[in-house]
């Protein structure tokens, strides 16, 4: 049996854990990306902020901002210039842009505007359906924690389900989940390939599979992100 050590002490409140409102900008009527990453004073952008169609992003000669699209699966570094959000990639003037595309769940990641207007991380249309198991495509999931966990309630547990005697335990602290996320990839947790799995955390739980041919290690965040409701 496969146990993980309980990593940390108590957590602090979720407020602690959540970024500062003023660092996102207003979620898109009809979410198409997902920022992985943002370098940079000048974006009015933030780590897992959502950005839709149409929306324009300043960025500074040096700033570099990493975009994925839920739908068409493309993988954007972006250095400089102003973005230009579309449906399937961005436009880029006065910058330089590399992309490629990445595995993960095309068109079933797509956000709903209602669901966009609760906050920048919105909960996915299809991974939260109840017909579906949401597919990972990259053994280190990155899990978005409930907003609505109690003060106690800190221990995020994944299950094997398909094979029993496989158990993972993490107690979470705001290190240890900055912002509400929590990256299994920085903590050298490594899932089964074509395996089936639960996590679950303060009462809420998550069945997921990992994809047959899903590697080891980081990967871009829009092929391992588990969201709980």
């Amino acid at each position: 049996m496969t146990r993980t050590p309980l990593l940390a002490a108590a957590l602090a409140a979720l407020p602690a854990l959540a970024l500062p409102a003023a660092a996102r900008a207003p979620a898109p009527a009809v979410p198409v990306a997902i920022v992985e990453d943002v370098r940079g004073a000048t974006a009015d952008v933030a780590f897992m902020d959502y950005v839709g169609d149409g929306q324009v992003i300043e960025l500074g000669p040096r700033d570099v901002l990493v975009l994925s699209y839920l739908r068409s699966c493309a993988h954007e570094t972006i250095t400089g210039g102003t973005v230009k959000v579309g449906l399937a990639q961005s436009e880029v003037s006065g910058g330089h842009v590399a992309r490629h595309k990445v595995a993960c769940d095309g068109g079933r990641l797509e956000l709903g505007s209602a669901q966009a207007a609760v906050s920048a991380a919105s909960s996915f249309r299809g991974i939260e359906s109840a017909e579906r198991t949401p597919t990972l495509f990259a053994r280190t999931p990155v899990v978005q924690l409930p907003h609505d966990l109690a003060a106690g309630d800190r221990t995020l547990v994944i299950v094997r389900t398909d094979r029993p005697g496989e158990r993972h335990a993490l107690r979470l602290d705001a290190a240890l989940a900055p912002g509400g996320f929590v990256d299994l990839a920085r903590q050298k947790l490594s899932l089964a390939p074509g395996a089936a799995y639960e996590a679950s955390i303060g009462g809420k739980k998550l069945a997921f599979v990992v994809d047959r041919k899903a590697r080891a290690g980081a990967a871009p965040i829009v092929s391992r992100l588990l969201r709980f409701q």
